[in-house]
């Protein structure tokens, strides 16, 4: 009898190797090109209308937002080689043509005037939103380095809670600044910590919710094709509504407490995939707002100036900016006027904080305008994108909430700008006046980032297994 022996075939189906997802930090670098030129192609643009020449600081501003594009893209290229390659981008472009339209209403003859008769001497905004971008990007690049896993913010849910509360009630032992208590003034150091909070906060749904989803997605009965909750489940929403009104009626900060609640809301949709929940929250927003309008001075002032923008009362008082906004978004069609070219300097005050949309609207128009809203929606697309890729339920419920308060604070600025709801007195993200502001976006934006970096990043092979052996195969 004859044997042969087959040559032998040897199939380890236990490593698995993992599949290299292109990091695609060469693709933000070229991004982040763009996003430098286009401003410093605006500055100049600004400079030849205002002044007829080429603006002395251009190579400085160049440089300054370039250097701190570049810090940014290093660090996310050392500490989160995988992460999203646009929201850096986005956020240097929008940073980059909010300098710039700070520096064009800095050169404003009526403002400096203004200011001089109010203050006694006029000090330009622009260098000091560029010295709060370098510290934007280094609370970015800190998050970054230090943060290793996102996860690890799971821990701190109570934690963050207390913080948040701390800095949302804190405002209200300070003076009012333009009727609300949203600012905490100790000498010459101000600092908006609502802005700081709508992050916190956000760590707070994500990990309170993670843990209670289960609880909180059980419904009783059905009413008119919705899933109503258990009664005794509604005690989050009514608490965080609570919270929300408190902070309307001792703060009038119409902003915040619709940044706060909305927030909650979209979480917790997210989490139990219940209709019912923003039914309720719709319902109870609605509820909460007409009844603090019916009897709050400040909040009745807002309300009247957005029903009656152009009435003689208004005009009067201290709201006519609602009037002028109007106008500007108006005199700037659809190409608009032109960079430097507007008069949206005659709103006063806030053209450079709350209604600095008027500019870009005035000097943009309505092509300007869909820009930048393209940008913003971009950011929160990306954000959402990386919730759907994130493999952990913290990590998704923590960058839906970012994603939702930022897209929040775009919708209550712009449609308050544009008339499309009351004023709130919040800040446009990267693009207004304000150091709490820039500081606190860029931190979202880190948080963004470590979760994209997290969720692309290619799994490891696993560990060869031990077991998985050759095998002989005798055929006679």
């Amino acid at each position: 009898m004859s044997s042969s022996t087959s040559t032998t075939n040897t199939a380890n189906t236990s490593t698995i190797g993992s599949i290299g997802t292109p990091s695609r930090r060469n693709t933000e670098l070229a991004l982040l090109v763009f996003a430098v030129v286009i401003p410093v192609f605006a500055y100049v643009n600004v400079g030849l209308a205002v002044n007829d020449e080429v603006p002395t600081g251009m190579i400085g501003y160049g440089l300054g937002l370039g250097g701190l594009a570049g810090v940014a893209h290093l660090v996310v290229r050392k500490f989160a080689p995988y992460a999203d390659p646009l929201l850096l981008p986005l956020a240097t472009l929008l940073n980059g043509l909010g300098l710039v339209a700070i520096w064009r209403l800095d050169q404003s003859p009526r403002l400096q005037q203004r200011a001089e008769n109010l203050f006694g001497a006029f000090s330009p905004d622009a260098p000091k939103q560029l010295m709060y971008s370098a510290l934007g990007v280094a609370f970015f690049a800190a998050i970054l380095v230090f943060l290793k896993d996102h996860r690890i913010l799971q821990r701190y849910t109570y934690i963050s809670m207390v913080v948040a509360l701390v800095l949302l009630v804190a405002p209200v032992f300070f003076p009012a600044v333009n009727g609300a208590k949203i600012w905490i003034s100790i000498g010459a150091f101000t600092i908006q910590p609502g802005e700081f909070a709508k992050i916190i906060i956000a760590i707070f749904f994500s990990g309170y919710l993670m843990v209670k989803r289960d609880a909180l997605a059980l419904a009783s009965r059905r009413f008119m094709g919705l899933y109503l909750p258990r009664g005794r489940d509604l005690g989050p929403i009514i608490t965080v509504w609570a919270m929300s009104l408190l902070i309307l009626v001792f703060e009038t900060d119409l902003g915040t407490s619709l940044l706060f609640f909305g927030m909650f809301i979209v979480v917790l949709y997210v989490a139990t995939e219940r209709t019912s929940w923003i039914v309720f929250g719709l319902l109870m927003s609605g509820i909460g707002a007409v009844g603090v309008a019916s009897f709050e001075p400040h909040v009745q002032e807002r309300v009247d100036a957005w029903l009656n923008p152009f009435s003689d009362q208004v005009m009067q008082g201290n709201s006519e900016q609602m009037a002028q906004s109007l106008m500007a978004f108006g005199s700037g069609g659809v190409l608009g006027t032109g960079l430097g070219q507007g008069d949206s300097d005659l709103i006063g005050f806030a053209a450079n904080s709350d209604f600095i949309f008027a500019t870009f609207g005035e000097e943009l128009g309505l092509a300007g305008v869909m820009a930048i809203l393209l940008l913003y929606a971009l950011i929160v697309e990306r954000g959402i994108r990386t919730a759907l890729a994130a493999r952990d339920p913290f990590g998704k419920l923590l960058a839906v909430g970012l994603s939702s308060a930022f897209a929040i604070q775009v919708f209550v600025v712009a449609g308050g700008v544009m008339g499309l709801i009351p004023l709130s007195g919040m800040t446009m993200p990267f693009v207004a006046y304000g150091g709490s502001s820039v500081i606190a976006n860029y931190a979202l934006i880190g948080i963004l980032i470590r979760i994209s970096d997290t969720a692309r990043r290619p799994a490891p092979a696993p560990a060869p297994n031990p077991d998985a052996e050759m095998t002989q195969v005798v055929r006679p």
